[in-house]
């Protein structure tokens, strides 16, 4: 491998995930779409859909509520590419 082929390794955090429209107040389009905030900035998702989570209108669900994720991925042309995407279990 030559210093041109550096690879950056991908670390594993723990985000906010909601609708960016529903509760992060991103306007960029329309309708409920995935989001996630990192370090106070919120990025729409590429990689997986918000419906792939349960039910975003639910009462836990991504336009009701704000959840914790863990994820894999890295902010592209402003938005967040996600290689891994894990809900974590809402608190009690």
């Amino acid at each position: 491998m030559n210093a041109q082929e550096k690879k950056t390794e991908q670390k594993t955090q723990v985000v906010e995930a909601s609708c960016g429209q529903c509760q992060f107040g991103m306007k960029d389009k329309p309708g409920c779409d995935l989001a996630v905030r990192i370090d106070g900035k919120s990025y729409f998702v590429e990689g997986t859909d918000i419906n792939k989570h349960g039910d975003a209108h639910a009462h836990d669900g991504f336009c009701s509520a704000i959840r914790q994720a863990e994820v894999v991925g890295e902010v592209k042309n402003n938005k967040f590419v996600v290689s891994q995407f894990k809900l974590l279990p809402q608190k009690k």
